[in-house]
């Protein structure tokens, strides 16, 4: 049962880790506009916020031609084990963001980074849906716990 604090008349319940983990990502995604992603490294350090989470999180950052982020967005909630992502809501998405370049990511609550089958499968379908309107995938970035991994650096984007 959870508990309820009262404060000022207010009634408050504690909140969970996974609330707490995406209340702090979303804070740090706000506060990054304009930074300059150079390398699959800073993109990994940038996205650490991730890694606390108890579900999986489908997201994207959206670049300028400078590399320079535009936003940050997740756009897909899912389960302790998987995300239903859809290409055409990450196509549809960066058209409304103007964005000439994107880094894909989301995170393993399992704690393994190793893509999946299906991890390949939809970086290589948003890839090719986003290349029809000239916007370049750089790099689908996984999280899980303190490991990483981004797909460019392993030749799979």
């Amino acid at each position: 049962m959870t508990q309820l604090m009262v404060k000022n008349g207010r009634r408050y319940r504690r909140a969970t880790q996974s609330e707490v983990c995406e209340s702090a990502s979303a804070y740090a995604f706000k506060s990054v506009v304009g930074t300059v992603l150079r390398s699959p490294r800073a993109s990994v350090d940038f996205l650490r916020a991730q890694a606390g989470l108890e579900y999986e999180q489908f997201g994207v950052i959206y670049l300028d031609n400078r590399h320079r982020v535009i936003r940050v967005a997740v756009l897909f909630n899912g389960t302790i084990d998987g995300a239903s992502v859809h290409p055409r809501q990450v196509v549809k998405s960066v058209l409304t963001e103007n964005a000439a370049c994107v880094i894909l990511f989301h995170n393993h609550p399992s704690g393994v980074a190793q893509p999946s089958n299906a991890d390949e499968i939809i970086t290589r379908r948003i890839k090719d849906a986003l290349a029809l309107i000239d916007v370049r995938v750089l790099d689908h970035v996984i999280i899980a716990g303190n490991d990483s991994l981004s797909m460019a650096e392993r030749g799979l984007v």
